[in-house]
């Protein structure tokens, strides 16, 4: 600490020296100030932030290819790492519920899911591109699950360090198999088929 009248100095041990401020001829700076400490401390406590929780709603259309047509709904509860390297890239996991319905039939599965979410630029606003690949487990008794994908485009506004916003449009692929039962002339025949559900619309992100 320094005035026009006196230089005070504290040496390691936190002894402190004053010197009247007309006999000191110099003062150099050392490379490392003591006074920096607290604030590179700060910054590191910072920059370890790194867990996130990604919420997301998504809404569109649903596909049987070749048959019908039919809404979808969902949601998705991930967790994960939002800085990667300086990039505000998130990496986790998670599950989450996605409804598709039919006007005869409706399936409902529990995605157990690992995701990437990357913008396309390190810029507060910024377009955003992710994937997710997992498996859907059905709940109910008259199907299974199977394989899920999903594949996302979109833009993305970072508000703060962790907090961001994003709205995309997505593109879902999830696979089912159907068990079904025929009798013929008094005998039972069971059949398992595959069946390919896609689902299209637009999804809105919360990092936080």
């Amino acid at each position: 600490m320094q005035n026009e009248e006196v230089v005070i100095l504290r040496d390691k041990s936190g002894a402190r020296f004053q010197f009247p401020r007309a006999e000191i001829v110099e003062i150099q700076a050392d490379e490392k100030p003591v006074e920096q400490a607290p604030e590179q401390e700060e910054q590191t406590i910072k920059a370890s932030k790194k867990a996130s929780i990604l919420l997301e709603l998504a809404g569109g259309a649903a596909f049987i290819p070749g048959t019908v047509t039919g809404g979808a709904a969902s949601v998705d509860l991930l967790v994960g790492s939002h800085h990667i390297g300086n990039r505000h890239l998130f990496a986790g996991a998670g599950i989450g519920y996605h409804g598709l319905f039919f006007s005869e039939e409706k399936y409902n599965f529990l995605p157990i899911q690992a995701v990437l979410r990357m913008p396309l630029m390190e810029q507060k606003h910024a377009p955003v591109f992710g994937i997710a690949v997992g498996y859907g487990v059905a709940l109910s008794k008259d199907y299974l699950g199977g394989i899920y994908a999903g594949l996302d485009l979109g833009y993305k506004c970072q508000l703060n360090e962790k907090t961001a916003i994003a709205l995309v449009l997505f593109a879902q692929f999830q696979q089912a198999r159907i068990t079904q039962t025929e009798t013929i002339d008094g005998n039972a025949f069971t059949n398992r088929t595959g069946r390919y559900l896609v689902t299209s619309g637009l999804k809105f992100g919360l990092y936080f």
